[in-house]
């Protein structure tokens, strides 16, 4: 038996069809394709204006680029936010300053947010990990732009909010693991005319290079149009894990409430054992396991427990199991057992 693969493309052989018509058109760089994709996403999460990019990165440099923070600023994160967070950040010459997270949904604690705007920062970066959306909180309310990442939430929602909706700028990645993939790509997405504006200017001169092709922006229609029944298929592999998990002494990571509509971008579990251990055992029956935030700002932070007490213990002590919707039967009762046993 092979192992079962951590992520899975939800691409079918017909789905192709898109991008073959796109290379007999002859136009496979940023063109209609790619004007349509940004257009429906926009529309999907609720922004009027934005930009579709070649990778997560340029999206990020662009939203802090458009804010026109002063030179050498500090902005805030999450520790458990993504490493690239923080070579963005240095690219452009500010300082990344940390906080911990919620120990209910994950996203950066408002308390420590508002700790860090105290401290002279003049942005927040939300992260939302693993399907997670911060309720019951309002950044904005602290006075600085927020730039919210929803690559691992768009698609959530918690009673009327939804992912997407807590953020002045949004930035979503569409790469192969992505809920919607493009094999690569992101946007950016915002609805103050200025600020299209000021990205207008930034891709005068890089546009062609730095904008979404339209090779990508096809398969990203496709993944648009069946978004619906991939989020639906998702959300049943969440509560049929989460079931599993419940016969073992391990907690699911974020939020447990009945009325949150997670959308299955990955299924993550704080252990009460080793992480280590776990993916071990996970292995024997071939299944991908992994640490959930081992690329995550936590990395150069791993000792300071006092200042992170709630995120530390996830960063050393999360593991991810695989759930995407093309899992056939037979791999996802091999997943579900897996999880109702982890030692």
């Amino acid at each position: 038996m092979a192992i079962i693969p951590f992520h899975k493309p939800t691409l079918r052989r017909k789905d192709m069809d898109a991008v073959l018509q796109t290379m007999v058109d002859e136009r496979i760089g940023p063109g209609e394709r790619k004007t349509l994709f940004l257009k429906e996403f926009r529309e999907r999460i609720g922004f009027r204006y934005g930009v579709a990019l070649r990778t997560i990165v340029d999206a990020l440099t662009y939203a802090l680029k458009i804010l026109d923070l002063p030179e050498g600023c500090p902005i805030g994160a999450s520790v458990l936010a993504p490493s690239f967070y923080l070579d963005v950040a240095r690219a452009l010459g500010h300082e990344l300053l940390l906080g911990d997270i919620d120990k209910e949904h994950g996203c950066l604690d408002i308390e420590e947010a508002q700790r860090l705007v105290q401290n002279g920062c003049k942005a927040l970066l939300l992260h939302e990990p693993v399907c997670q959306i911060p309720v019951g909180v309002e950044y904005r309310d602290l006075g600085v732009p927020v730039i919210e990442d929803i690559s691992q939430s768009l698609g959530s929602s918690f009673e009327d909010r939804r992912a997407g909706s807590w953020g002045d700028l949004v930035i979503c990645s569409f790469e192969e693991d992505g809920v919607v993939s493009c094999g690569g790509g992101a946007a950016l997405v915002f609805n103050e005319r200025e600020r299209l504006t000021a990205v207008d200017e930034l891709l005068l001169n890089t546009g062609s290079y730095v904008e979404l092709p339209d090779m990508n922006a096809a398969l990203g229609l496709i993944q648009l149009a069946a978004l619906d029944e991939h989020l639906h298929r998702r959300g049943e592999l969440y509560s049929l894990y989460s079931k599993s998990l419940m016969k073992t002494h391990h907690r699911l990571f974020g939020i447990g409430h009945i009325d949150f509509e997670p959308n299955g971008y990955g299924f993550c579990t704080t252990l009460d054992s080793k992480a280590e251990d776990v993916i071990a055992f996970a292995k024997k029956y071939e299944v991908s396991a992994k640490r959930t935030f081992a690329d995550s700002l936590a990395q150069d932070h791993q000792e300071e427990f006092e200042t992170y007490p709630v995120a530390l213990p996830a960063f050393h002590r999360s593991i991810s199991l695989p759930i995407y919707p093309f899992l056939s039967q037979s791999d996802l009762q091999v997943i579900l057992k897996v999880a109702a046993h982890l030692p």
